[in-house]
């Protein structure tokens, strides 16, 4: 899966997106400033949300339109989301920004008007949030744009994810990711279920990763090692200047050392590979092999006292070490000498 210049595969290295969302705190130059901050912290993307408080929810008082068991505890959905949005008149600018810095830009849209207007921006990608993955009519609409798809799963069963992968093959659009998601807001660390990293992946043979909420860099570092190759983190300059999704939200030191940690990981991990690097052809001179340990005379017969396995590595094989024992040596030999086949008497 190709978004932008970015191939996604089983061996390229973990796409990173950070998050923008609605931590812009409402200021087009903070907007700007924390797509800059995203390159220099190692992101390869940075992902906006395009909705308006009235593509999301109707603005209503009743309770149902109430938010209950968050961090925004008592607020209404509409003035939330009033608050956090990020205004259509800057997408152009914002892209623009991220182009000139060298970061792959796309967004998570909500309704189809939204999806209009990121196509006219050319996005290269879409990202559908996870409360979004039971709108099975809108998927099929951003699946229509024939644009590699990013599926959070952060409250959908097994059959919510087979609606929503089937709502894009339907369309013939099978560039599908999945990312393993726990909407809580911070996500508890003991919820966070990484094993189904690798599940989604071959289950549904897609690639997988992480959308990640939890606090810190641990999950993050864990979904590399069971081959997450996208991780998504909300970002911020600063958490002190405040905004919805602030506090649970990396800042960019944390940001970068995560990056750091993740590309370290990806390092150590390298791939299946049985032959040797050269540093550690030159380490074989700390193996053992076999020595002369007791000068011999020629006639004398190799036993456990004359013949030993130690190191260095630069004698015979230890493997040897049978076929040796009992045998007579046709020539006179020095202790420290290293052992040969060919001083066997045949």
């Amino acid at each position: 899966m190709k978004i932008g210049s970015f191939e996604i595969n089983d061996k390229s290295e973990i796409f990173i997106i950070a998050e923008l969302s609605a931590n812009h705190n409402g200021s087009i130059e903070t907007a700007i400033e924390t797509i800059k901050a995203a390159k220099r912290v190692g992101a390869n993307a940075i992902k906006l949300q395009t909705y308006t408080a009235d593509t999301m929810t109707i603005n209503c008082s009743k309770d149902d339109f109430i938010i209950k068991g968050t961090i925004w505890e008592g607020a209404k959905l509409h003035k939330l989301y009033q608050e956090a949005y990020t205004p259509w008149d800057w997408h152009k600018q914002l892209f623009e920004v991220a182009e000139a810095e060298g970061l792959i830009c796309f967004s998570s849209p909500f309704d189809k008007t939204s999806v209009d207007f990121l196509e006219s921006l050319n996005v290269p990608a879409y990202k559908i949030a996870s409360f979004e993955i039971t709108d099975i009519p809108f998927i099929e609409y951003v699946a229509s744009k024939n644009k590699p798809i990013i599926i959070s799963t952060g409250i959908a069963e097994k059959q919510d994810i087979e609606l929503a992968i089937n709502a894009c093959k339907k369309m013939g659009n099978n560039k599908i990711a999945l990312l393993k998601c726990t909407s809580g807001y911070p996500a508890p660390i003991n919820e966070a279920n990484l094993s189904m990293i690798n599940d989604l992946a071959e289950r549904y043979n897609v690639i997988s990763g992480l959308s990640d909420h939890t606090m810190g860099s641990l999950s993050p570092i864990v979904a590399t090692v069971l081959g997450a190759k996208i991780i998504e983190k909300h970002f911020i300059l600063d958490r002190s200047i405040g905004g919805p999704d602030s506090t649970f939200s990396m800042n960019e030191k944390e940001f970068k050392i995560m990056v750091e940690d993740i590309r370290k990981v990806e390092a150590s991990i390298g791939k299946v590979d049985y032959s040797l690097t050269s540093k550690q052809k030159s380490g074989k001179v700390f193996a053992r092999s076999l020595y002369v340990v007791k000068d011999l005379k020629k006639g004398d017969y190799f036993d456990e006292t004359n013949i030993r396995s130690i190191r260095p590595g630069l004698g015979l094989h230890p493997k040897y070490y049978n076929e040796i024992i009992g045998k007579k040596s046709n020539t006179d030999l020095e202790r420290g000498t290293r052992m040969s086949l060919k001083y066997l008497t045949r």
